[in-house]
C-alpha cells in the first residue's frame, strides 16, 4: 500500500494518532472534538499552565466544559504535553497558533514560524499537516511546504500531505460550534485536499473542499473583510446620524425589516477578538507588497480604530451637559470582554476607551463578571466586586459590553448618567434624560 492508501485507512478506522500545535481557542475545542470522535489526540502546547491545566481534566477554555476534558483525559483519548518530539509518532497534525499583528500594522508569523521548526525536526512520511492559523493568501505553499516537505526530501501529495482549512470559532456561541459550522479545506494538491478532508470528515459534520490552500486562506479574509467593512459602514452611519441628530438604532431597525437585499449590523465602541480586527490587514498588507491599496479594508479600519475616542468624546460632552469635567470624574465602564458572555479580552475596544479616560483625567473603575483583572501597557485594574454599590457613586456609567446577566432597568435607576454604546437599554434608554446613546 501507498502512503496515502495507509494514511487514509488510519484515519478511516480511527487508528491514526493526531496532534494539535496549539491549546487555546481553537486547539483545545478541536482536540476534544477529534477525541470525542475516537481518534486519539495529543495536544503541545508551550505554555505549561494549559498543559497542566488539561492534564489534571480542566479546562481554561469558557467554551469546552472541564466534564468533557476529564472524560476524554481519564478515557486516555486526549492528552496534552509541552514535549514536541511526540509528533514523531503522529499522523495528523492541526497549527492553531496566535497571529496577531505587530504594533506597526504588519502581521507577526512567529507563532507559525516557530510551530512549523519544530514540526519540521519530526516530520515524516505518511503525515498529513493542516494550517488553521488565519494568515494571508500563500502562506501555506510559501512559507510551510518548502520547511515540511522540501527541505526534508518529503514529496507533497504522495508521501506528505499539506493543507490549509480557516477555523471559524465564535467564542460564546452554542448553536454553531466546532462540530457543525462547514470546514473549508484547501490543499496544495488535490491529493492533499482528499486527504485532510478524508480527516476531517471523521469529526466534523460537514466539510467543504476547494481547489487550493490559497482558495482556502482568501475564503476565510472575505469572512472577516466583509463583517470589518458592514461594522465600519454602520459606524459611520452612526456618526453621520449623530451630526444629523436622527437616531440610528431606530434607522438600523427600519432596514432590518426589509425582507431582501440587508443584512443587519449594529454599531459600537469599536472592533474586538481574534478575527474581525486583525485578519482583513493581513490581505492588505500582502496587497500593499504587489502595489495594489485595499481601499475599502484601509478606511473600514480608520472608521472602526476610531470608535473609542468617539465614545470617550460622548463621555465628556454628556458630563459636559451636568456640569462636570472628565477630568477628575468618576467613571464606571460595565464590561470589558470583546463581546457579551464571554470572557475573551482579545483586541477589545475597552481597554482603548478604558486608556484614553484614563489620559483625560477620568478615575476609571471597571466591572465584568468574566474578567476579574485587567492588566494592560501602563495601567492595571480589578473588577468592583459590588456594582449596584459602585453604580450610583460614578458620575458616569458607559456600558462597553452587555453582557446579558446585567440588571439594565436597574442600573438605569441607580446611575446618574449612563452613556450606552450598544443600546442594551433599549427604549427605556432612548427616553431617559440621563442617558445618552451611541
Amino acid at each position: 500500500m501507498s502512503e496515502q492508501e495507509i494514511l487514509l485507512q488510519k484515519l478511516r478506522d480511527h487508528s491514526a494518532r493526531v496532534g494539535i500545535l496549539g491549546l487555546g481557542y481553537v486547539g483545545l475545542p478541536l482536540a476534544v472534538v477529534f477525541a470525542d470522535a475516537g481518534l486519539s489526540v495529543i495536544g503541545i502546547d508551550p505554555d505549561s499552565r494549559k498543559v497542566e491545566t488539561i492534564q489534571r481534566g480542566d479546562s481554561h477554555i469558557q467554551d469546552v466544559p472541564a466534564e468533557q476534558v476529564n472524560r476524554l483525559v481519564k478515557s486516555g483519548r486526549l492528552q496534552a504535553t509541552t514535549d514536541f518530539s511526540v509528533l514523531k509518532d503522529v499522523d495528523a497534525v492541526s497549527i492553531c497558533v496566535p497571529t496577531p499583528l505587530r504594533k506597526t500594522g504588519d502581521p507577526d508569523l512567529s507563532f507559525i514560524l516557530n510551530a512549523t521548526e519544530k514540526l519540521a525536526e519530526y516530520v515524516h512520511p505518511g503525515m498529513v499537516v493542516v494550517l488553521e492559523s488565519t494568515t494571508y493568501p500563500g502562506t501555506t505553499r510559501e512559507i510551510l511546504l518548502p520547511k515540511l516537505a522540501h527541505d526534508k526530501g518529503l514529496v507533497v501529495g504522495e508521501n506528505f500531505f499539506l493543507a490549509f482549512s480557516p477555523e471559524r470559532v465564535d467564542p460564546g456561541r452554542r448553536d454553531w460550534t466546532t462540530i457543525n459550522t462547514p470546514k473549508v479545506v484547501g490543499g496544495i494538491t488535490q491529493t492533499c485536499s482528499d486527504v485532510a478532508a478524508t480527516w476531517y470528515c471523521q469529526a466534523l459534520e460537514r466539510v467543504v473542499p476547494v481547489s487550493s490552500a490559497e482558495v482556502a486562506e482568501m475564503a476565510k479574509l472575505l469572512e472577516n473583510t466583509f463583517r470589518m467593512i458592514n461594522i465600519g459602514l454602520v459606524n459611520e452611519m452612526a456618526l453621520m446620524c449623530d451630526k444629523l441628530g436622527v437616531d440610528v438604532w431606530e434607522v438600523i431597525d427600519a432596514a432590518a425589516t426589509k425582507p431582501f437585499g440587508f443584512m443587519k449590523f449594529t454599531p459600537g465602541p469599536g472592533l474586538g477578538g481574534h478575527c474581525i480586527p486583525i485578519d482583513p490587514l493581513y490581505l492588505s498588507w500582502k496587497l500593499r507588497a504587489l502595489n495594489y491599496t485595499a481601499r475599502f479594508i484601509e478606511l473600514a479600519s480608520e472608521i472602526n480604530t476610531g470608535m473609542p475616542r468617539y465614545v470617550v468624546t460622548k463621555v465628556q460632552d454628556a458630563l459636559n451637559e451636568v456640569g462636570k469635567p472628565l477630568k477628575g470624574s468618576r467613571v464606571l465602564v460595565l464590561g470589558v470582554a470583546y463581546k457579551p458572555d464571554i470572557d475573551d479580552l482579545r483586541e477589545s475596544p475597552a481597554l482603548d476607551v478604558i486608556g484614553l479616560l484614563k489620559q483625560k483625567g477620568a478615575v476609571v473603575s471597571y466591572h465584568d463578571p468574566h474578567i476579574p483583572t485587567l492588566n494592560h501597557d501602563s495601567w492595571s485594574l480589578s473588577s468592583v466586586t459590588d456594582l449596584m454599590d459602585a453604580v450610583p457613586q460614578a458620575d458616569c456609567v458607559v456600558i462597553v459590553t452587555n453582557h446579558s446577566t446585567y440588571d439594565y432597568s436597574a442600573i438605569l435607576e441607580a446611575a446618574q448618567l449612563i452613556v450606552d454604546t450598544r443600546n442594551a437599554l433599549g427604549s427605556a434608554g432612548k427616553y431617559s434624560h440621563k442617558v445618552t446613546r451611541l
